[in-house]
């Protein structure tokens, strides 16, 4: 993982998830990337140096986010767009390469309390190919044993989707248990586990819900997981909770970070 990318919001505790990639990045000697996503009209721009001032007051206000932070030799490098934070991401991937996107589930909106996946961030998940990182607010970056893959399909279509997996097993040592749920209209083709899963796996669990997620909350007590990781894919995880950019807690929570793997478009 050589570039990592953390988009920043307006959250007053913004410093404490960049704490955590910082963490996390350092056991891979990744560089970082603080983005700031800022939206400067037309007409706006109009108005002398207006457009300079807002990407200085953003790059001041970054500066002040990472000063907060100990940054334990990491290099930390601030990335600003003007528009869409989707395009933004997809821009800057084009340019840079990002190899995981760490963010916070959801804003510090109390609108948004009754949400596990916020707008922004469903966007994020939801409309970019980047593998992301899922941080609770106010975690501790620690190393994770223990890591719960769910899957309702063990066919992948392309085994680099496991990069990231593989490499977080490979630093830590974890033990990858994986759990396979037979949902309603399952088929044989999806009991196929790609070697590439099985052989980092240390565990297979299968069991038979309503949907992906009832399965994972059967057995994640069980487990305690340090890190829950899923697919998204149409027929992956959230098949049906991907359809819409915010998921709320009574759909899916997870106290735990929840890497979602994808692969990006050749």
């Amino acid at each position: 993982m050589k570039n990592i990318l953390v988009p920043i919001g307006t959250s007053p505790d913004s410093h404490e998830m960049l704490q955590y990639a910082v963490d996390f990045a350092i056991q891979f000697s990744s560089e970082i990337y603080v983005m700031d996503v800022i939206n400067i009209t037309s007409k706006t721009g109009n108005l002398g140096n207006i457009s300079e001032k807002i990407e200085e007051t953003s790059i001041e206000r970054i500066k002040q986010i990472i000063e907060k932070v100990d940054a334990k030799n990491a290099i930390i490098k601030i990335a600003t767009y003007n528009g869409d934070i989707v395009s933004g991401l997809k821009d800057i991937d084009k340019e840079l390469g990002i190899d995981l996107i760490i963010l916070s589930p959801r804003s510090n909106d109390i609108q948004q309390e009754q949400l596990y996946l916020g707008n922004t961030s469903g966007r994020i998940i939801k409309q970019t190919n980047i593998p992301s990182l899922l941080v609770p607010k106010g975690m501790v970056f620690k190393p994770y044993s223990s890591i719960l893959t769910a899957f309702k399909s063990g066919v992948l279509k392309r085994n680099r989707i496991l990069d990231p997996l593989v490499e977080i097993k490979g630093k830590f040592n974890s033990k990858v248990n994986l759990l396979l749920v037979k949902t309603p209209g399952y088929t044989d083709d999806d009991l196929k586990i790609n070697t590439a899963l099985m052989d980092i796996s240390s565990q297979l669990t299968i069991t038979e819900n309503a949907t992906t997620y009832l399965g994972v909350t059967e057995n994640f007590q069980a487990q305690h997981p340090d890190l829950l990781c899923v697919f998204r894919r149409k027929r992956g995880f959230f098949k049906k909770l991907w359809e819409k950019n915010t998921i709320s807690k009574s759909e899916f929570f997870a106290p735990v970070p929840v890497l979602v793997l994808s692969v990006k478009k050749d």
